[in-house]
């Protein structure tokens, strides 16, 4: 029942599979545009579980909450790529599912996602699969191994130095499935957010240029810093891919620039960090395009409201140190300037490295936002119990 393309009107039902930020931020366009909503997260005490109309708390294997959504929901979506594919599977035979399980199958593993790349001639970097033979494995210079499954935000991948760092990393990470991958001397890094309909319709927003701190999204500024040939070849690039995949809803496609050359690194399927722009400086949002592209609706104009727009991320490193929930940040400095827009994602717990909101700030040059943006979160001291 996956490829169904007619439009699904409200007040239909939309699930989704996770109850993270990206899930509460695409429920909240639901609502806003009329459906209605059901989330099934086993943590009861997820974001998207307090914007939804009805919160499944199960694990996502749950075969009574599945029918259940199954039966309800005129379509189902993810705000995460690793809900089980069987899963995914099993709605898709009942209801409507898109991305098609197939899709989120690929973009949750590595090893896949290298293959599908390879296969469809889109280009990627140097990298080698580690599976069951350690020896067979060799690398010669500094490399990062990546657990196939279940990594994101650093978690799960370890930088090393030469065969014996690798082994040891490789064993540390449980012995399972991994990708090698050659650290490359980068000029930047990009990324595409695409929303597409299951009919081939496709609309792209303006590529941001990302920075990391351990592993994690740390900045975004948009409009990035590259040529415009370079960016117009980044979004023909994840067009090609969302293409390739025959994929419904947002995919972003994060890329590598190394000697003015793209290289593809990883892909998502769903709204993504370095999209949240989009909620205070696009006429549509990430999120309202995912629910307009899996209900068949016509996709919104990604247009920029703003000349330059750059987003932080706030870590419940924020929090202080160790993180502290009844104190937390003075959010003095985020309030006061007109050009700042503050969200919390409603996690009660922060954690280091733990994503608890972010910061946009807007600007007419991409620089100044990214300069401002970042002395906002300096200034935001915890506050005393």
């Amino acid at each position: 029942m996956s490829g169904a393309v007619g439009p699904i009107s409200p007040p239909a039902t939309i699930g989704m599979l996770g109850g993270g930020q990206l899930g509460k931020f695409a429920l909240m366009a639901s609502t806003q545009m009329g459906y209605r909503t059901i989330v099934l997260d086993p943590d009861p005490a997820a974001p998207a579980g307090v914007v939804a109309d009805e919160h499944l708390v199960a694990a996502y294997d749950d075969r009574i909450a599945l029918a259940e959504m199954a039966q309800r929901c005129a379509v189902v979506t993810t705000e995460f790529e690793n809900p089980p594919a069987e899963a995914l599977s099993w709605l898709a035979e009942r209801t409507r599912v898109a991305p098609s399980p197939h899709a989120v199958s690929i973009a949750q593993d590595r090893i896949a996602e290298k293959r599908f790349l390879v296969d469809n001639g889109f280009p990627v970097g140097p990298h080698q699969v580690l599976t069951d033979d350690a020896a067979a494995a060799h690398i010669d210079g500094p490399s990062i191994i990546k657990t196939a499954r279940l990594g994101y935000d650093g978690k799960g991948q370890r930088t090393v130095r030469d065969d014996a760092e690798l082994m040891a990393a490789w064993a540390e990470l449980g012995g399972v499935p991994c990708v090698i991958e050659e650290q490359l001397a980068l000029d930047t890094e990009v990324s595409v957010v695409v929303g597409r309909r299951v009919d081939g319709d496709v609309e792209t927003y303006a590529v941001a240029e990302n920075s990391h701190a351990d592993g994690i999204l740390d900045l975004s500024i948009v409009p990035a810093n590259v040529s415009a040939e370079l960016a117009d070849r980044a979004t023909g690039l994840a067009m090609a891919i969302a293409d390739a995949l025959d994929y419904c809803g947002v995919l972003a496609v994060e890329m590598f620039v190394v000697g003015g050359e793209l290289l593809v690194n990883e892909l998502a399927p769903r709204p993504h960090n370095s999209g949240h722009w989009t909620i205070d400086a696009s006429v549509t949002s990430q999120f309202e395009q995912q629910i307009r592209a899996v209900c068949g609706q016509a996709l919104g104009s990604p247009e920029m409201t703003t000349p330059a727009v750059a987003m932080v991320n706030l870590l419940g490193d924020v929090w202080g140190d160790p993180p502290d929930a009844d104190a937390g940040p003075d959010w003095t400095a985020a309030l006061g300037d007109a050009t700042v827009k503050l969200h919390l994602y409603g996690k009660a717990e922060p954690r280091p490295g733990r994503k608890m909101g972010h910061l946009t700030v807007r600007s007419n040059v991409a620089s100044e936002a990214a300069s401002r943006a970042m002395a906002v979160r300096d200034a935001l001291d915890v506050r005393p119990r």
